[in-house]
């Protein structure tokens, strides 16, 4: 999508009930939120919502993302999932991005940050990901990762370990965060682990809408 159309998409899916004590317009937090979340960064931000006569910090832009509390909510019934995990940096601690993709919509159904990887780990954001979506009769679409394969054979789902195919859908997710963080070295900076998670979740909606 060019960038152009990143910025000028539809705002619908951004909740600002946290609005009510901010002195800044509701339609220049909106615009604010997504033209960071489509790419801009914090400064660059900032610098176009001065185009429409608001001066507003960083911290500011930072905040309104964080309070808007977004995260991927339609409930659907995919055929298949794709299912994988990430290393991502968070300060100089390794952390570990789960992901869930329908493949066939490329929109991301469920995404997390867990300080490490493991079986269990798997088992728990897969108990959430069915919380959110109806995924019993899915076919989960994964690597030869032994926590992913043995934490759906626990949860009892079927899956299948497929290396190219649809499962390479969750690689542009992967992708594209990777691309968003390169600009300060494929990490978070200066955030605890809560609010680099928030950040990944609002990423997600505004993903699944662009």
């Amino acid at each position: 999508m060019p960038e152009t159309a990143r910025l000028t998409e539809s705002t619908d899916w951004i909740d600002l009930e946290f609005v009510e004590r901010e002195r800044t317009p509701r339609e220049i937090i909106e615009k604010g939120i997504r033209y960071h979340l489509a790419g801009l960064s914090l400064s660059n931000t900032v610098t176009l919502l001065e185009d429409f006569g608001v001066k507003r910090s960083r911290t500011a832009v930072h905040n309104w993302v964080q309070k808007a509390d977004l995260q991927p909510a339609e409930k659907v019934s995919p055929d298949h999932v794709a299912l994988d995990q990430k290393m991502i940096q968070v300060n100089n601690d390794r952390y570990w991005l789960y992901a869930a993709v329908n493949p066939l919509t490329n929109r991301i159904l469920h995404i997390r940050l867990f300080q490490t990887y493991s079986i269990y780990l798997t088992q728990q954001f897969l108990r959430e990901l069915a919380e959110k979506h109806d995924v019993s009769d899915a076919v989960f679409l994964i690597d030869d990762a032994r926590e992913l394969e043995s934490g759906l054979r626990n949860e009892g789902f079927e899956y299948r370990i497929e290396i190219d195919g649809l499962r390479n859908q969750i690689e542009r997710v992967f992708r594209e965060v990777e691309r968003r963080t390169s600009s300060f070295s494929n990490c978070f900076s200066h955030v605890d682990p809560p609010t680099a998670e928030t950040w990944l979740q609002a990423f997600a909606v505004w993903w699944n809408h662009a």
